[in-house]
C-alpha cells in the first residue's frame, strides 16, 4: 500500500480540520435537508389537553358499566360546554377535548350508540384518554442539534409549536471541472472531445448534502485559465476540483492550488477508484480534489466530500453510514485496496453491475448501491454479509 492513507485515515484528517459554520434560524417549512444547530424544544405540551383517543362516549369509569344520560358533544376544535357528572355522558370524537369530570372514554363499539341515553360497557381509569403532553411537554428537546431534520422532524416540530429552528448554514460550495476534452452536453463534439458530467453530478450530490453548489464550469488544461479559476473558487467554503490531480504533464491543479496557498493534507488513498484524491485546506476553506474519470469523482464525494459537509453544518454523525447486506454474486477483492463496487438491490441482496470501469458512469446508473470490498486475497462468496452506501 506503500505511502497509501486508508480510507478511514484520510476520513479523519478530513473531519479534523472541520470548523463548523455559523448557525442561522431558519423557517420550519424551510429546514427539511438541514441540520440542528442547536436543540429544538417544545414550545407546549402534547398533546396541549387530554384527548380521547378513539370515537365514543367520555364517561367517569365509575359509572361504568351502566346506562347513562348523553348531556353534549365534544368534537375536534369544538369541546363540549358541560362537565359529565354522576350518571352522564359526553359523545366524542377522536381528538377532541375530553371534558372535565370525564377519566375515561368508552368506545362507540363497546356500547349501544344510544343518542339520549347509552349502555355502556366497563371501563378503568385512563382508558383511551391521551393526557395533556402524553407526546412532550414543553420545553422538553424535540431535535437534538446536530440532527439531520427530515419530514418526521418537520412534523414533530410543528405539532410542537416550533415555527424555527436554529440550523447550520449551509456550506457554499465551488465546482470546478478541468480538462482541455471536455464539453457541455448538446454541443458538438470535436476529435477527442467528450461530454462534461462530473460538474452536474457533484452539483447533485452537493444539493442532497444540504450545500448550495456553485459550477464554475469547465477550463482547459492551461495554467493561467485554472489558476483563475482555481482562485475564484477558493473564495467558497469548500471547493471541489476533478480532475487534473494525477502525475500526467496536464495534471496541474496541485501545484497550482500549492501556489494559491492550500497546504496539501494529503495526495492519494488505497481505494478503488479514486486513488489519486487530495485533499487540503486554505485557512478555513477545505479543498478537494478528485479524479476526472465520473466514478472515482462519485466515489470519492461520497467517501469524503459529503461528510465533510454535513460536519460543516455540525451534523453529530458525519462519517458514511454503511449498511449491512449480503451479495447476489461473488466479488473477487483487490490485494492493495478497498473497493466500492456500483451494485444493485434486489430484494435483500446486492448485485454487482457489470462493467466496473471508472469511466462507465452510464453502466452506473443502472446502480443503487455501493458495496465495500475490503482489500485482501480471494473473493468474497455469494451471500457473504458485505457493507454498502446507498447511492
Amino acid at each position: 500500500m506503500g505511502d497509501l492513507l486508508t480510507i478511514g485515515d484520510a476520513l479523519a484528517r478530513v473531519l479534523e480540520r472541520v470548523q463548523p459554520l455559523s448557525a442561522e434560524d431558519v423557517p420550519l417549512a424551510d429546514a427539511a435537508g438541514r441540520v440542528a444547530a442547536d436543540p429544538a424544544a417544545a414550545a407546549i405540551d402534547l398533546p396541549p389537553f387530554p384527548s380521547s383517543a378513539m370515537d365514543g362516549y367520555a364517561v367517569r369509569s365509575g359509572d361504568t358499566p351502566g346506562t347513562l344520560r348523553v348531556i353534549g358533544q365534544s368534537a375536534a376544535g369544538h369541546p363540549a360546554s358541560l362537565p359529565v357528572v354522576a350518571g352522564t355522558s359526553i359523545a366524542i370524537s377522536t381528538g377532541a377535548v375530553v371534558p372535565e369530570g370525564a377519566d375515561a372514554v368508552v368506545p362507540v363499539e363497546r356500547t349501544d350508540g344510544g343518542a339520549e341515553a347509552v349502555a355502556v360497557e366497563a371501563v378503568a381509569p385512563g382508558d383511551n384518554v391521551r393526557p395533556r403532553g402524553g407526546d412532550v411537554h414543553a420545553g422538553d428537546v424535540v431535535v437534538t442539534a446536530g440532527s439531520a431534520i427530515g419530514p418526521v422532524q418537520i412534523g414533530a416540530l410543528a405539532g410542537s409549536g416550533v415555527s424555527t429552528v436554529r440550523c447550520g448554514r449551509r456550506p457554499r460550495v465551488a465546482v470546478l471541472a478541468t480538462g482541455s476534452e471536455l464539453r457541455r452536453s448538446g454541443e458538438p463534439l470535436g476529435p477527442g472531445e467528450i461530454y462534461e458530467s462530473n460538474g452536474v453530478m457533484l452539483a447533485a450530490q452537493l444539493q442532497r448534502a444540504g450545500a448550495v453548489p456553485e459550477l464554475l464550469g469547465a477550463v482547459a488544461d492551461d495554467r493561467t485559465a485554472t489558476r483563475a479559476a482555481l482562485e475564484r473558487g477558493l473564495d467558497a467554503d469548500v471547493l471541489v476540483t476533478s480532475g487534473g490531480v494525477s502525475v500526467g504533464e496536464h495534471d496541474l491543479v496541485r501545484d497550482l492550488l500549492a501556489e494559491l496557498g492550500v497546504v496539501e493534507v494529503f495526495w492519494r488513498v488505497a481505494v478503488k477508484p479514486g486513488k489519486p484524491i487530495a485533499f487540503g485546506t486554505r485557512e478555513a476553506t477545505l479543498v478537494f480534489g478528485l479524479p476526472g474519470n465520473p466514478v472515482s469523482s462519485l466515489v470519492g464525494f461520497e467517501l469524503f466530500v459529503r461528510p465533510a459537509l454535513l460536519a460543516l453544518q455540525g451534523a453529530s454523525s458525519a462519517a458514511p453510514a454503511y449498511l449491512p447486506g449480503r451479495l447476489a454474486s461473488p466479488l473477487r477483492r483487490n490485494p492493495g485496496r478497498d473497493e466500492l463496487v456500483r451494485a444493485r438491490r434486489e430484494g435483500a441482496r446486492l448485485a454487482p453491475l457489470v462493467g466496473q470501469e471508472s469511466h462507465m458512469i452510464a453502466r452506473a446508473a443502472a446502480a443503487d448501491a455501493l458495496v465495500l470490498v475490503p482489500r485482501g486475497e480471494g473473493e468474497l462468496a455469494a451471500g457473504e454479509e458485505v457493507s454498502w452506501l446507498p447511492l
